[in-house]
């Protein structure tokens, strides 16, 4: 056994609230389904290009509240709600302003009052092999968010979720499982700001549920820019009812080891889709992002627009797999993946996989790895730039187009300040 699956399991019996809600035997049961299966390899298909070796040898602390830096929540307004290191931070969070027939609350209030039927979403049963660390969430996993939403307002303002990784004098790992589930008709607007506060090599392992019921529409932004040595192994999974829309955008541009699965179920008809991101890799980072899309019902539509940069020693990852099933006629898929390499030293891999087993669709994918336009460049240095400041510019415009599916201004606002900083970053070498 390894020692970061040591280092775990060895905190199950003092877990927190392991047996509310009923679920204590589940939670064994996913604990001991992740200790025999150890952690995936690099033979296995989905975890071929994400390593896990030093991982793996790492045992880690479990989380405790620890002090941040306040000035991490200057330009996050309310309604917000805070968590640092696992733990939920009442002081910091701020739910004024929450739009009517939105509920939102963290899971251990949920658990602590024993309400089964809030907390039945922690039941769900992972089977595969490759499925260790969602296995070792159902386990270990009493907080989070619970967001609900009934018909809601389409112009409300944002909700915040903040997950603080702050420095402390061990390295921990927390576990966090999440749910949000709009109703029928219900909107909402909501973004997700993983954030470091020092210097730390702390494990995140969250998995959110997305259920989008019918006509229900969804804009979700999620921003990942946490210390240079934390690692951060995150999972969506979203299912979209008749009618829905989900609107996303992912803004990869922190943390040392980073992985995401984004996977979108469109289970109803005409469904729609568009998921944007950013894979913004310097230094030494490996950021990992994999989607599932699945259309198993009739006109359904996604559009995936990602673009990854890759700089200093780093690597990005990026694998788009898209299914239209059989049956899922009239269906509109498509995926651009497009990447420029900085520096010689980056490496970058991209997977578009698109399988049909429908007729009369429409679906196209296309992936590009390359460096910046050498014309394009001569063009603005022509004009007067600097050779530097060309650069910049090319490279901001390259990245900045995904910010345009989140339609909330001010929520882009805050998410075009951060992709800014992380790219001066970059380009500072």
């Amino acid at each position: 056994m390894s020692a970061l699956l040591d280092s775990l399991a060895s905190g199950f019996g003092d877990l927190p609230l392991r047996e509310a809600a009923g679920l204590g035997p589940a939670r064994q049961a996913a604990l001991d389904a992740a200790l025999q299966d150890g952690l995936p390899h690099a033979r296995v298909e989905a975890w071929k290009y994400t390593p896990l070796r030093a991982l793996e040898r790492r045992p880690f602390a479990a989380a405790h509240s620890t002090a941040f830096d306040p000035a991490l929540l200057a330009d996050i307004p309310a309604p917000r709600i805070v968590f640092v290191n696992g733990r939920h931070d009442a002081g910091a969070s701020d739910l004024s302003g929450l739009p009517a027939g939105v509920t939102l609350r963290p899971l251990s209030e949920v658990l602590a009052n024993g309400s089964a039927r809030d907390a039945n979403f922690l039941a769900r049963r992972f089977e595969r092999a490759d499925e260790v660390f969602a296995k070792v969430n159902a386990a270990l996993a009493t907080e989070g968010v619970v967001l609900k939403a009934d018909a809601t307002p389409r112009d409300a303002t944002a909700i915040h979720l903040v997950f603080i990784g702050a420095a402390a004098d061990s390295d921990q790992a927390w576990h966090l499982r999440h749910l949000v589930d709009l109703a029928a008709d219900a909107s909402l607007a909501l973004v997700e700001h993983h954030l470091g506060s020092g210097d730390h090599r702390h494990m995140a392992n969250g998995l959110m549920h997305v259920h989008l019921g019918q006509r229900a529409r969804l804009s979700h932004a999620r921003v990942q820019s946490e210390s240079q040595g934390a690692t951060l192994l995150t999972r969506t999974d979203a299912v979209q009812a008749s009618g829905s829309e989900y609107r996303r955008l992912d803004l990869e541009l922190g943390g040392g080891l980073s992985r995401h699965e984004l996977n979108v179920a469109q289970q109803g008809t005409a469904a729609r889709l568009h998921a944007n991101g950013v894979l913004l890799a310097d230094g030494r980072r490996h950021l990992d992002t994999r989607l599932g899309i699945d259309h198993a019902a009739r006109e359904g539509q996604c559009e995936l627009v990602w673009r990854g940069l890759g700089a200093g020693r780093s690597r990005a990852v990026f694998h788009g797999g898209i299914l239209i099933r059989e049956g899922a006629d009239d269906t509109n898929a498509m995926l651009s993946n497009k990447n420029l390499l900085l520096d010689a030293g980056a490496e970058i891999d991209t997977q578009p996989v698109l399988v049909i087993h429908a007729d009369e669709v429409q679906a196209a994918h296309g992936a590009t790895v390359g460096q910046i336009d050498p014309t394009a460049l001569f063009y603005l240095r022509s004009r007067g730039l600097p050779a530097e400041q060309a650069r910049a510019m090319l490279t901001a415009a390259f990245c900045r187009e995904t910010l345009t599916v989140i339609e909330d201004e001010r929520a882009r606002g805050i998410l075009g300040a951060r992709l800014d900083a992380a790219l001066a970053r970059v380009q500072a070498g």
